[in-house]
This record gives C-alpha cells, sequence and structure tokens, in this order.
C-alpha cells in the first residue's frame, strides 16, 4: 500500500495494488471455516478482474502517450505532457483504469466483494481493508483523474464518479436499514465514504480535492478503530448479529463509549473532522453546479444516518422489555499490569478518535494539504 502511493511509475502502482490482493485475500481467510472461504475467493475473483480492467487503461495510456513522443507510465510526465496525449486513447483508458480501480475502491456497483470480505476477516484485518487500502486504492484514481481531466477535460471523469458515488451512496441507504451484521454495517458505511469521495472528485476543485484528502484521513482512523471495537465486541458477545447486543452502555462501557463515538463521527457530527469533509464536498459540488446530485446525496445521507445511527442505540442503549440483560458475561483473564486490560487496550482507539477531532482544526496541515491539492490537478 505504500508502494501504491509513493510510486511514479503508474505500472508499479499497478503491481503494487494487485499484491495487496494477492495478501489480503489469505488475511480474510486467516479464521477458516466456509464463509471465510467464500468470502476471500469472492474478494480474489472481484479484486483480479478490476485490476485486469485497471491493466488495460494504463496500457492505452501509454499508448497514448506516443503522440507526445516516447511512451511512458511516469505520472508526473503523463501529467506535464497530457495536452499532447491522443484524446480517445486517453478517454478509453481513463474510463477503464478508474472501473478497473473503482472495484479495489469499493464502488458501487464494484462493492459485492467488500460486505462479505470485511465482515469475515479478523477485526484488525477489516480495520487494515476499511480504513487503509479503500482510500489507497481511490488515491489512484484520483492520480488517474488528474492525467484524464488535463488530457481530455473534466467531463469524462465527473460523469463516472457522479454515477458511481451516487450509486454507492443508494446501495449503502438500502442495505444499512434491514442490516442484522454489525461489522457488515460497518462495511456498508465504507462503501458509504467512498461514495462520498467519488462526488468530492466528481466536483473537483481546491476545496473538493483537499475535503477528499482530508476525509481519506479521519475516514481511515475512525473505521479502523470502529473495526477492532467491533471485534472485541465479538469476543465479548460472541455473535455478530446487532439483535444479540443490548445495554452495551452500562454493562461494558469500555466498549460502548468508542462504540458512540466512532459512530458519532462517521455519521459527520461535529467536532470530528468527517462533519467538515463532508460539508466541504457538498459545498464544493454545489459550487460547481451540481445542484441535484448533491440533494439526491443529502437525501440519501439522511437514510443512511438513519439506518445506522438506529442500530448503534439499539446496541448500546437499547434494552427488550423481557430480557433486562441479553449480554453475557464474559471471564476476564487476571490483571498481570498496572494498568486494567480496558484501559490499556483501549488507549489507541482513543489516540484514533482524538485525532480524528483534532485533525478539523489542524492548521499545521494546511501547508502540505495544499501542495497536495495542487499536485493532483485541484488548483486547475
Amino acid at each position: 500500500m505504500t508502494l501504491a502511493v509513493v510510486a511514479d511509475n503508474i505500472g508499479l502502482m499497478w503491481v503494487a495494488i494487485e499484491l495487496t490482493t494477492i495478501t489480503t485475500a489469505f488475511l480474510v481467510a486467516s479464521q477458516g471455516g466456509r464463509d471465510s472461504l467464500e468470502a476471500a475467493w469472492k474478494y480474489v475473483v472481484l479484486g483480479a478482474v478490476g485490476v485486469a480492467i485497471a491493466f488495460l487503461g494504463i496500457t492505452l495510456l501509454s499508448a497514448a502517450s506516443l503522440t507526445s513522443g516516447e511512451a511512458t507510465v511516469s505520472w508526473v510526465l503523463l501529467l506535464q505532457h497530457a495536452d499532447a496525449l491522443d484524446p480517445t486513447l486517453a478517454k478509453a483508458a481513463g474510463a477503464l483504469a478508474v472501473l478497473g480501480f473503482a472495484t479495489k475502491a469499493g464502488l458501487a456497483p464494484m462493492h459485492s466483494w467488500l460486505p462479505d470480505a470485511h465482515s469475515q476477516a479478523p477485526a484488525p484485518v477489516s480495520g487494515l481493508m476499511s480504513g487503509v487500502l479503500l482510500s489507497v486504492a481511490f488515491y489512484v484514481i484520483l492520480r488517474i483523474q488528474a492525467i484524464t481531466d488535463a488530457a481530455v477535460g473534466p467531463e469524462l471523469m465527473r460523469g463516472l464518479l457522479l454515477v458511481a458515488g451516487l450509486l454507492s451512496l443508494a446501495v449503502t441507504a438500502g442495505l444499512v436499514l434491514t442490516q442484522r451484521d454489525y461489522k457488515r454495517l460497518l462495511a456498508y458505511s465504507s462503501i458509504e465514504h467512498m461514495g462520498l469521495l467519488a462526488l468530492g472528485a466528481a466536483a473537483g476543485g481546491p476545496l473538493a480535492i483537499a475535503a477528499v484528502l482530508l476525509h481519506m484521513l479521519g475516514h481511515g482512523l475512525v473505521k479502523s478503530a470502529m473495526f477492532v471495537v467491533a471485534g472485541r465486541i465479538l469476543d465479548y458477545v460472541g455473535s455478530h448479529r446487532v439483535a444479540d447486543v443490548r445495554n452495551l452502555l452500562r454493562l461494558r462501557p469500555d466498549l460502548a463509549g468508542p462504540f458512540l463515538l466512532g459512530s458519532a463521527a462517521l455519521l459527520g457530527f461535529p467536532p470530528f473532522v468527517t462533519f467538515f469533509t463532508e460539508v466541504g464536498i457538498l459545498v464544493a459540488g454545489f459550487q460547481s453546479g451540481l445542484l441535484w446530485p448533491m440533494l439526491i446525496a443529502c437525501a440519501l445521507l439522511l437514510i443512511v444516518f438513519a439506518g445506522i445511527a438506529r442500530h448503534v442505540l439499539s446496541m448500546t442503549v437499547g434494552v427488550p422489555a423481557d430480557h433486562p440483560q441479553t449480554v453475557p458475561v464474559t471471564r476476564r483473564a487476571p490483571d498481570t499490569s498496572a494498568i486494567s486490560p480496558p484501559q490499556r487496550i483501549s488507549l489507541p482507539i482513543a489516540l484514533a478518535l482524538t485525532a480524528t477531532t483534532v485533525l478539523g482544526f489542524a492548521w499545521p496541515l494546511l501547508g502540505p494539504l495544499t501542495a497536495a491539492v495542487a499536485a493532483l490537478g485541484g488548483a486547475q
């Protein structure tokens, strides 16, 4: 994943993304069992199809650069000589590359592997995939978009990303209301946030691209922490089902507290950075003339908000009338440290949630963020 972010060579970037498919597939299936194996195979098959399509797009992009004098897959050179690229090949290359990498980013309609893989993988692996890997794949899309926009204009990428973004929000809105598995609920939340990133990329401009990059960072911190908390809830309850978790705030406040705070961050409550970035994406969309797509996105976000909030509140404060205590009490291992286990294991989660709060006011990030926006073409 680090190689995919720092590589200038687009071919090397593609190789890095393909390697993430191979390595994380073993992690998804590491718990064993039929469901884990099925999720891993679905991830491998769909991921392989996606990166194969992306490879075709990169090949066409290299062919399009022949008109500039010499074939290249250097991102810097392609961006510098974008006006000399063959426009027909550049359009086909951009569309195929974005379609392929959108599979790895979990954008609809290429998202079907994501809920299975993230729900069946061990909690730390789910956090790694949802919080980091999806953002890495979307960052690759931003780099392809920068070249395509400079070569043929923003209309092609804007249309593709608008469709993918709204469809991702619609899929999430339709499925979170009746979701029964809280790890799958978090997985669908990832699809929602990738859809938001796609809308921001479609809007374009400095504000939108800055909000997209900052949203990647904030979502990665929150979602990684949330999957770890979900794994601890699973260890405590022994079930993935939302209906099996009740009154968690009273029984295990060390788990319910971070779960509630993380859910608030995912839903875009202030002062978390996701509130500012979501507002920035929507404002940038309105400013760029995308009135109806942004209004539709707001309506879908309200549905997602209602669905996730309903499930989270039922898990943390909901108590059925006939079952005053539905969460079993587990045996705790003897404490061998000066810090009690709940306090010790919650420290990384607390740091992640605190960082997500501070990011919205982190003015020292302004310089690097501005430079990143300019590099991705957001200043044009």
